[in-house]
């Protein structure tokens, strides 16, 4: 640092402030200057800190709660597209505070590479990442009923976008139906799938049964991405995709998994751990608040994500969540089922120091926070006793 007055600052204010304020001054400034800023920024960062004793849960649940209560109850949807859908507002605010391992509508922004983020063949990316099924290919079915026999029309156009033939399609069901059927390419056309019977005792029902159960096999794709759609954000294209599987999207070499996401927490807390959980979680809240027009203090969500992800597993903000790991036996036991709770902690000779708020009114002692944190000590002395 190349000011004198920053040197009187490092251990008084954080490193990162300090090389904002830096990057952030005029070349030509005077020494008593950058002092008079250090101090102004010094005086406001002490101002911004939490005092002793400060009740900072208790804010921190008012200031996300009450802006709560003016959330919609929308859900945003992808013109053109269906079934594409977005939660937002008020429903994904708990989804995601409640710690849902199931979420309404799971949803991720794929970030691509040079050149696909230009716009390069960004169709065909997208519709190679969908997770496709048999049916999206079938133009026509037809059922011979003197030859038990089935005959599909497969879209040729659609096959050759992706690159896929029908030799390769006629191995995949061979192997979900490894006994029973043969599939075998028609003569008529380079499309055409013929699927006959191979058992003599075959009637017509079990042909029917058969053409709905292969309108489901999986093709190709990456399961669970169900519907794609490529976005211009910015200066480059992504892939926005309803569903996610993140594990085998980060697999392909056209993606760029440093920046690419979902909105599946457990997910990312299963495939990078629990401090990209705490991220993604205050970044899910705050998106949200944004999206709203609403404005509350990035340090209340940074509060909620640390109590969420404490215990290196996420949890979330309910009876099965975080409650349920406070350390404090009467705290627990105020919220349900009293008498477990009191019984289990007897028999494990547990402790309970409280240092909390709900415990200390429960027996009727000052409450630890504010003006009740501080003690009085007082040494008295000893008369000396009377000969």
């Amino acid at each position: 640092m190349e000011h004198k007055a920053f040197k009187d600052y490092q251990d008084l204010i954080p490193e990162k402030i300090l090389e904002d304020v830096e990057k952030s001054l005029p070349e030509k400034i005077s020494e008593s200057k950058v002092k008079k800023i250090l101090e102004l920024i010094y005086e406001e960062y002490k101002n911004s800190l939490a005092e002793p004793g400060e009740s900072v849960g208790l804010v921190a649940a008012e200031s996300i709660g009450e802006p709560s209560t003016q959330m919609t109850l929308n859900t945003f949807h992808f013109a053109g597209v269906s079934e594409m859908n977005v939660t937002t507002g008020l429903p994904r605010i708990i989804e995601v505070l409640d710690g849902r391992a199931e979420i309404s509508t799971k949803m991720m922004h794929v970030y691509l590479k040079k050149p696909y983020s230009e716009g390069k063949e960004i169709k065909k990316i997208a519709e190679s990442i969908k997770e496709t099924t048999l049916k999206e290919y079938i133009q026509e079915v037809s059922i011979d009923i003197a030859d038990s026999q089935m005959t599909m029309a497969l879209d040729q156009d659609k096959l050759e976008r992706i690159g896929l033939k029908l030799g390769a399609i006629i191995k995949i069901l061979e192997k979900s139906f490894a006994k029973g059927y043969s599939f075998k390419p028609g003569k008529e056309a380079d499309n055409i799938l013929v699927i006959k019977s191979t058992s003599k005792e075959d009637d017509l029902n079990n042909i029917y049964k058969l053409k709905e159960k292969l309108q489901d096999v999986y093709i190709n794709g990456i399961k669970g991405i169900k519907q794609v759609l490529p976005v211009k954000k910015g200066d480059e294209y992504i892939i926005v995709t309803s569903g996610s599987n993140i594990k085998d999207i980060f697999k392909l070499e056209f993606v760029n998994p440093d920046k690419t996401t979902t909105n599946d927490i457990y997910e990312i807390e299963r495939m990078l751990g629990i401090e990209a959980a705490r991220q993604s979680i205050i970044n899910e809240v705050d998106k949200v608040i944004e999206e709203q027009g609403l404005n509350v203090d990035m340090r209340h969500i940074m509060l909620i994500s640390d109590i969420m992800t404490t215990s290196s597993t996420m949890l979330g903000v309910n009876r099965y969540g975080i409650v349920k790991e406070k350390p404090s036996v009467l705290a627990r036991a105020s919220f349900e089922t009293p008498i477990k709770h009191i019984i289990n902690a007897s028999i494990s000779g547990e402790t309970d120091y409280l240092r909390s708020v709900i415990e200390n009114v429960m027996i009727n002692q000052v409450v630890p926070v504010g003006t009740g944190l501080p003690r009085l000590m007082v040494k008295t002395k000893k008369k000396k006793s009377e000969d």
